[in-house]
This record gives C-alpha cells, structure tokens and sequence, in this order.
C-alpha cells in the first residue's frame, strides 16, 4: 500500500510548514488527488488518520479532492476527459491518448491555529 508512503510524505511537508511558519496544528487540511495518479483515496485518508495521533495533524479534517483525468488526444487533437489510464478517446475512439490533468497528488491549502 503506497497510500501510507505517501501520507508520511505528506505529513513531512506539512510539519516541515509547520517548523517555518509557526503554527502548532492543522484543523483543516485540503488536498487534491487526480483520479489518474494511482491513489486509492480511502486508503490515503485511513493513512493521514493512522499518522495523525501525537502530530501536528491530530484531529486534523482532511478533504481530498478528484479532479477528473483529462488527455491529449494525437488523432483528434483536442484535449478530453478520460476516466482512467487506457482509456479511449471518447471522440474518436483512437486509444493515442496523452494523460495532462489529474495526474497529481498536492496539498493545496492548509487552516491552521497557532
């Protein structure tokens, strides 16, 4: 399960924050996980909650986003929403398809108290 990788990198960067910034804890944290970076978000949410005790995350809300997967197309040339990688382009059903969007997994924005 690489979701509990990712969540003690997460937890790095958002104590990392914290250390430059000042702040004693996180009470809302918002990320954004592409539906096409391979990320099982339930598992990723069970992580940062398994992580979170004695952290500046404990008791933490976190919200994940997924935004959808999108693609360039090389037969059609239009950019379009696919739904996993492999995927077909809905427009023309060539499968010379290029993932741009959806891809990534980052923390956007943080609420923290002092």
């Amino acid at each position: 399960m690489h979701e509990a990788s990712l969540a003690g990198g997460i937890l790095k960067l958002v104590e990392d924050a914290a250390q430059r910034e000042g702040f004693r804890r996180v009470t809302v944290l918002r990320m954004e996980a592409g539906r096409l970076a391979g990320i099982e978000v339930r598992a990723l949410q069970f992580a940062l909650e398994s992580l979170a005790p004695g952290t500046c995350l404990q008791d933490a809300q976190f919200e994940i986003e997924e935004p959808v997967g999108q693609a360039w197309c090389l037969h059609c040339s239009q950019t379009v929403e696919i739904a996993q990688r492999g995927d077909a382009c809905p427009g023309c059903g060539s499968y010379q398809v290029q993932p741009t969007g959806g891809t990534e997994l980052r923390v956007l924005d943080m609420l923290v108290d002092d």
